[in-house]
């Protein structure tokens, strides 16, 4: 062909091209090193691709058991710092050898010393009590704070839960075959049976 100025890169046979660019895109090694993975990933999706594996198992705080939701009665309140230390002099953690009983007791006494300007009794109690608990204890009240949301409800499922039923069983049978001893007087005796009433969740 004269007249016309071929490109250094001319072929006559323009199929072997084709042949050649063929082989080379579907060869696997262009496929893992040439080709660029974010382009095969949709564009709405390029904000979860930049995250790392860590920041997808790392816990969110939205996963955080929160206690239960608290009436306070008229307006929110303040539980003062003194107020907190006290009940967690005395924690109670569910280990077997623990009396959940013996821990309400004081706690009840504390709560009935004080009161606070706009909010129920209760609430307070409510709010209070998670300070009192460690270890599998608070874990439990976190567990269950939408079973929980009255102290009514709460004071009644932690003795369920951690008052072990051996005991109970064991003081009921004393308090039904109760009798006076010998050598007992009354008021002794009648000081003992309260002892068993008292220790016996209800």
């Amino acid at each position: 062909m004269t007249g016309f100025h071929l490109l250094p890169n001319f072929t006559e046979d323009p199929e072997s091209l084709v042949r050649k660019a063929r082989i080379h895109f579907n060869s696997p090694q262009r496929t893992r090193s040439e080709v660029d993975p974010a382009s095969l990933v949709p564009s709405t999706s390029n904000a979860m691709a930049q995250k790392t594996l860590r920041e997808y198992s790392a816990p969110s705080a939205t996963q955080v058991l929160q206690g239960p939701t608290v009436e306070v009665g008229i307006e929110n309140f303040e539980i003062k710092t003194g107020l907190i230390t006290m009940v967690q002099a005395s924690p109670f953690c569910g280990k077997p050898n623990e009396d959940a009983n013996a821990h309400l007791q004081p706690f009840l006494e504390l709560c009935s010393t004080f009161t606070i300007r706009g909010a129920n009794e209760d609430a307070v109690r409510l709010r209070l009590f998670p300070f009192s608990l460690l270890g599998k204890a608070k874990q439990w009240f976190y567990a269950n704070g939408e079973q929980i949301n009255t102290w009514g409800k709460c004071s009644e499922a932690f003795l369920k839960k951690f008052f072990p039923l051996g005991k109970t069983n064991a003081l009921c049978g004393r308090i039904s075959s109760f009798q006076q001893a010998a050598a007992e007087s009354i008021p002794e005796a009648w000081e003992r049976l309260q002892e068993y009433i008292l220790a016996c969740p209800h």
